[in-house]
């Protein structure tokens, strides 16, 4: 097979999430670990670091992938989804795995895959697992897909655990409380293995400290070693700086970050406490000197895109992958916060997502233009109109993310905003590169 005919198989041979939804989640570890020792286990050849949470664990494992990197560390990172390109999913010190890389794999192993059922994502975990092992990578940043206990990517054992906060999601398959979902994603806590918990919160505290006593693993509060005493923009909206202390013995740093968005503020905190318990704790050494740079090139040494993301200056237009409730309520802080004479939405939704909790907190001054994106999961832009409706959300439909794009250009005038948003799909579907 192509790259291309490899790419068909991947997508419409195994199930995927991306494409099928929530009938594509394969929970359980059997498949993946089965499938993980028939290739020789290449996971434990690596250090990695774990990465779990509702919203801001790619910003994080991309932040802890640069600093690693800065470090001197030959490391991967693998993250999901993708936006433009499969590869982004899997890359070593930056760079996407090889396309001839992808299509080796799956001529090597396609009749193990098939024989065990693989789902999309444990294929893809495995591919990154074995294309880091080939590589010589020492370490390892490694995103969870969805929850934590059950996810494909749980059969590593990490120097360090990462979760970074826990708000309502996949209610359908991780559960219907903030508890039922902690358990889920405080699965990835392992015996005698430190976490870092992001964004402490008293109706989840308690759920990660007794999987941590139960596997005698510490509990790290990244709110409670680290504070962030300053936060500020540059002018052109596209970089931020910030002044963190070290809570233990008070030490200041001043860190600038090429990432924009207010919500950055928590991730930082959250990498810049596993940054330094991986110094202190593991056998990994990372300089004052590393971490400064590493974080000030962190989007561009890894390629992170679609976090409130500047397109353009005249009219502003940004766009953000936050998905979920917990996600959109943070983009709708940061669009009050932004300064502009009109704002136009385009925005789409998948068909499963829960909108009565997400709609309700979106702008309603806004003109929106309901798109829907091309995967066969989109909710369609005449049901998203009508549903927007029913919560005072006014506008029309596009039956395109690029015609609905071109149509809130038509209308914004040179001090409007437009912002793209509410799917991953949409954004994938802006022009987020040159």
């Amino acid at each position: 097979m192509n790259y291309s005919q490899t790419l068909e198989f991947l997508f419409t041979s195994l199930p995927a999430f991306e494409t099928k939804g929530a009938t594509a989640y394969k929970p359980g570890l059997e498949r993946i670990a089965a499938f993980c020792k028939a290739m020789g286990n290449p996971q434990r050849n690596f250090f990695t670091v774990h990465v779990a949470g509702t919203n801001g664990k790619g910003s994080v494992s991309h932040l802890l992938a640069a600093v690693l990197q800065q470090a001197g560390y030959r490391t991967g990172l693998y993250t999901s989804p993708h936006l433009q390109d499969f590869r982004e999913r899997i890359r070593v010190d930056g760079e996407m795995i090889p396309k001839q890389k992808v299509v080796n794999f799956v001529d090597k192993y396609h009749d193990k895959m098939v024989e065990l059922g693989l789902s999309f994502f444990e294929m893809t975990t495995a591919m990154a697992f074995d294309y880091f092992a080939q590589s010589d990578v020492e370490v390892a940043v490694i995103e969870t897909g969805l929850g934590g206990r059950l996810d494909a990517t749980n059969v590593i054992v990490p120097v360090l655990s990462v979760i970074t906060n826990v708000g309502l999601e996949h209610t359908d398959l991780l559960g219907d409380t903030l508890q039922k979902i902690a358990a889920e994603k405080g699965g990835i806590i392992k015996k005698s293995i430190p976490v870092v918990i992001g964004e402490e919160d008293e109706r989840y505290n308690p759920v990660f400290e007794q999987i941590a006593a139960n596997n005698k693993s510490k509990v790290v509060y990244a709110q409670r070693e680290v504070r962030c005493e300053e936060q500020t923009h540059d002018a052109d909206g596209c970089r931020q700086r910030f002044r963190l202390q070290r809570v233990r013995d008070g030490r200041m740093f001043e860190l600038e970050l090429d990432l924009a968005g207010d919500y950055q503020r928590q991730n930082i905190v959250t990498a810049t406490a596993a940054i330094d318990f991986l110094h202190e704790e593991t056998p990994l050494t990372i300089s004052r000197r590393a971490f400064i740079a590493g974080v000030r090139e962190a989007a561009a040494n890894t390629s992170l895109l679609g976090r409130w993301q500047k397109l353009t200056d005249v009219p502003l237009t940004v766009c953000d992958t936050g998905h979920n409730a917990h996600g959109i309520a943070r983009v709708a802080e940061q669009l009050k916060k932004t300064v502009y004479k009109k704002l136009y939405c385009v925005i789409g939704f998948v068909k499963d997502k829960d909108l009565a909790h997400i709609l309700p907190l979106l702008p309603h001054d806004a003109h929106y233009i309901f798109t829907q994106a091309q995967t066969s999961r989109a909710l369609s832009a005449a049901d998203l109109a009508a549903k927007a409706a029913i919560y005072g959300l006014q506008g029309e439909t596009a039956e395109s993310v690029d015609a609905a794009i071109h149509r809130a250009q038509e209308l914004a005038q040179p001090d409007d905003m437009i912002f793209i948003g509410g799917s991953t799909y949409v954004v994938a579907e802006a022009p987020l590169t040159e």
